[in-house]
């Protein structure tokens, strides 16, 4: 082969590469755009309903066996604060009431007694009246017998009240043993609903008082993606609807969640910060709230993740500038 002959193979060669290094180019221009217009409806981060668990009553951490991490069931004992001094408390009060108890056996002792008393009196008085009517006794006599039981129901009356007022010590001593048996009760941490332990605040042995948080827990078989649409987009949400949410499965694939939309807000807001673009960064939003089953435990508290509504809201988003 000559050198001409050479020279034009080169040429053509170097025209196809360029003809397709260009198809590539354009394939790929094409595809970009392509991906760009397939944009989510709305975009948020993952949350839980948490539930911050603190202590009732002061005293030391005696026992409390959770960990960071851990799942724990609805009313199981995850913890003791120690109860030492309340026992005590609790013993001196039974110790009183039986005490001022006592008292009711001997005013109803007193109170038989008078009783007894004033029966007598009045045979007495029944006696004297049958002779002032025979004219064999005196007015005189018979005005000191009932003198006499008059001062006998007054002495029953008070006998009365002072058992009324035992009776009230008594009831107030039961208020008192019934608030430190709730104070018992509370020293005792049961942990109110089911679900995951996010974070733990104190350790075993630690002193503890009233409102001092101990851990934070989560029931994460249920999350909340919190996103935000713009006013276009608003008409094309509705409580109950469903909708499909996306998270990173890789850096090029998406996995996919069934949804349903449990709250809208309503009032505007500026844009948070989590979106970046400045044209969405300047608009107001809404905020809505998608419910997602997390039976896998796929989802975290905080991971981002997107919103699928359907052909009419992109038409509305795309919209948009």
């Amino acid at each position: 082969m000559d050198n001409n002959t050479s020279a034009r193979s080169c040429r053509g060669s170097a025209r196809i590469a360029t003809k397709r290094t260009a198809a590539l180019v354009l394939f790929l221009a094409i595809a970009g755009c392509s991906n760009n217009d397939q944009r989510a409806d709305a975009y948020g981060n993952f949350e839980a309903t948490e539930v911050l668990i603190s202590a009732e009553t002061p005293g030391r951490l005696i026992e409390f066996g959770i960990d960071e991490g851990m799942r724990v069931e609805e009313d199981v004992v995850v913890g003791i604060i120690d109860t030492v001094q309340l026992s005590l408390q609790k013993s001196q009060l039974h110790a009183s009431r039986r005490a001022v108890g006592s008292k009711l056996g001997e005013i109803a002792a007193q109170t038989n007694v008078l009783e007894e008393q004033r029966r007598v009196a009045q045979t007495e008085r029944d006696r004297v009246e049958r002779l002032l009517r025979d004219q064999a006794a005196t007015t005189k006599q018979l005005d000191g017998v009932e003198g006499e039981i008059a001062v006998i129901n007054r002495r029953i009356e008070q006998a009365r009240a002072q058992r009324a007022s035992v009776r009230s010590e008594i009831e107030a001593l039961n208020a008192q043993i019934a608030q430190v048996d709730d104070q018992i009760d509370r020293s005792i941490i049961t942990n109110p609903v089911r679900g995951t332990v996010l974070t733990k605040f104190v350790e075993r042995h630690e002193l503890v008082t009233p409102g001092k948080p101990l851990y934070k827990v989560a029931d994460l078989s249920t999350m909340e993606l919190r996103a935000y649409v713009s006013g276009a987009q608003l008409p094309h949400i509705r409580l109950g609807q469903e909708v499909e949410v996306q998270i990173d499965e890789s850096r090029s694939a998406n996995q996919s969640f069934q949804g349903e939309i449990t709250w809208i807000a309503d009032e505007a807001e500026f844009t948070p910060k989590l979106i970046q673009t400045k044209e969405e960064r300047v608009n107001l939003v809404y905020a809505f709230k998608v419910r997602v089953r997390n039976a896998d435990g796929v989802l975290k508290v905080g991971m981002p993740g997107e919103v699928w509504l359907g052909d009419a809201s992109s038409t509305a988003n795309g919209a948009n500038p």
